[in-house]
């Protein structure tokens, strides 16, 4: 994992003490609530329907025990005893106190963490793929490109105010586990010549009102050309984006209605005007960066199989669907479902947190991982001790054995707690949690998603699911909107509108109709959305509406 050097630590550090000046000044009444709010985002703390919300980041998702350990006695202390982990690899506490908020900025900085630009028009945490440096099919690790981003990207003087958010996220495999197409940037990272980093760049994708799939900006770009070219991507993006209308203002849209060669014709003009001398230290860093990602304290382990007790089937059905083949022979890499039945999707109680910390210290090199469908992934776990890691998360309430099934849904907090929302998400994704999971118990959901949002932004990545849930205030009722056919991995695709929304009592059987036309229509080794683009929105439609 990427240790904190003195700047790192000395830059947190100041940033909380320079909060808790923020917070005094608000509390005192010398500063007013609209004063304050630009103050705040900077410093991931919202203002939510019932009190504060403090995000904390995570970068690229990976944390260590010590931090996991924190993050539970944040929990603890100061929240109502449990956190809510995110699409976008972080935990939100959403019931802290004002006056504790620079108390948890110092805990946070304790362990190395923060919740800077967690919010706000600025670059906020990047993401990566929660397999990295673990998985088979990773061409090279990329975190400690992540990293390079989270430095460069860090309180940058131009892009402190954006028109809008700005996602980044990384990946270096086969598999895209990460979204990388719905992001404003996405980069995927492949092996050159003496094992450099190429980088491909994905520019304009999103979600939201106007969902977008990222298109291909420039292949092989090389690791001394990688900030220069972002810098001037995100100048151009700051120069043209619309500023006069929040829905318009991603660069989603700037790539979509300026044209990409435009943009990247801009790009280009700018990029030749720039010095590059402040990017001159990047490759060195980059290279230091990576020496902390390299393991080698991972012990060798046998990879014969010595006889054991034949397993109970609540064992072989966990190691089934969340124990995924490592990199490493001996090894596997453990998903731990958030998603019990009837379960809250993302949320972990402080105990499980602490639990969690213990686990992965026991079994997992002290290290673990944040997934963006909300999940934890502990990397390094010997085949050997599969068992009684299981038999362990069974007492915690943690063996859920449904990560990658249809009960894996991705779900945000929705109108229980958040000020934008139009409609609720936890209680649908509570209903169908439990109806789904007792579907599964028959028939195979593999391989298909549900998401679900409360509102338009698409918090829950609804439009990237192969059935999503958009929750919409009609007349002063949550009405349901039901897309299908959507993706968030290479093949990347937006879920169509189905029709008219359903109550919050009709989803669950309108999602049953679905599942029973798609179950009757498709053919062997046929997924759900090969059967959605075989047999066309009309048939569903016919199927889900008709039958009501």
């Amino acid at each position: 994992m990427y240790v904190y050097d003195k700047h790192d630590q000395t830059f947190v550090e100041a940033r909380s003490q320079e909060f808790r000046d923020q917070v005094k000044r608000r509390l005192a009444g010398e500063l007013s609530e609209d004063e304050f709010k630009p103050m705040r985002l900077m410093n991931g703390l919202y203002l939510q329907l019932h009190a504060y919300m403090l995000r904390v980041a995570i970068p690229y998702g990976t944390l260590s025990s010590d931090q996991m350990r924190k993050l539970a006695y944040l929990a603890e202390k100061y929240d109502r005893g449990y956190g809510h982990f995110t699409t976008r690899q972080n935990i939100q506490y959403n019931w802290p106190k004002l006056v504790d908020v620079p108390d948890m900025l110092d805990e946070l900085a304790k362990v190395q963490m923060h919740a800077i630009q967690t919010s706000g028009n600025c670059i906020r945490n990047v993401t990566s793929d929660p397999f990295a440096g673990v998985a088979g099919d990773e061409w090279i690790d990329p975190r400690p490109t992540a990293e390079l981003l989270r430095q460069w990207s860090s309180l940058h003087p131009e892009f402190a105010y954006l028109p809008r958010k700005f996602k980044f996220a990384v990946t270096g495999a086969a598999e895209d586990r990460a979204a990388l197409k719905f992001h404003d940037i996405g980069l995927k990272v492949k092996p050159g010549a003496d094992s450099e980093p190429l980088f491909e760049i994905w520019v304009g994708g999103g979600q939201g009102r106007t969902p977008r799939i990222a298109v291909l900006f420039e292949d092989k770009v090389e690791l001394v050309d990688l900030l220069p070219k972002l810098d001037s991507m995100l100048r151009v993006y700051n120069l043209h984006g619309r500023r006069d209308n929040k829905y318009k203002a991603r660069i989603k849209i700037l790539i979509a209605e300026y044209g990409l060669e435009n943009y990247r014709s801009d790009v280009e003009e700018d990029l030749a005007l720039q010095s590059l001398e402040p990017f001159a230290p990047a490759v060195a860093e980059y290279h230091r960066i990576a020496k902390d990602f390299e393991r080698t304290d991972v012990p060798p382990r046998s990879v014969s199989s010595p006889k054991q007790e034949p397993q109970s089937p609540g064992l072989t059905a966990w190691i089934k669907q969340n124990v995924t083949s490592h990199k490493i022979a001996g090894y596997g890499v453990v998903s731990i479902s958030l998603k019990p039945k009837g379960g809250i999707p993302g949320d972990a109680t402080a105990e499980q947190m602490y639990a969690l910390a213990d686990l992965a210290e026991r079994f997992s090199l002290s290290e673990l991982r944040i997934t963006h469908r909300q999940n934890i992934v502990l990397p390094y776990v010997p085949a050997s001790d599969l068992a009684e890691l299981y038999e362990e998360l069974v007492v915690h309430g943690l063996a859920e054995d449904n990560v990658g099934l249809l009960s894996d849904i991705i779900a945000c907090p929705g109108l229980d707690y958040c000020a934008l929302a139009t409609a609720r998400s936890i209680p649908v994704a509570q209903t169908l949690s439990t109806r789904l999971r007792e579907r599964e118990s028959r028939e195979d959901l593999s391989g298909l998603t549900l998401n679900i949002s409360g509102c338009i932004n698409a918090c829950g990545h609804h439009h990237a699911a192969s059935i999503g849930i958009l929750g919409l205030n009609r007349a002063e009722t949550e009405n349901y909107q039901i897309t299908l056919g959507g993706s968030s991995n290479d093949n990347a695709s937006v879920g169509e509108i189905l029709g008219p929304g359903f109550s919050q009592e009709e989803i669950p059987a309108a999602v049953d109709r679905i599942l029973d036309f798609y179950q009757a229509s498709k053919q062997p080794d046929e997924n759900f959305n090969q059967v959605y683009q075989r047999l066309g929105k009309s048939a569903f439609k016919e199927a889900v509406y008709v039958a009501a």
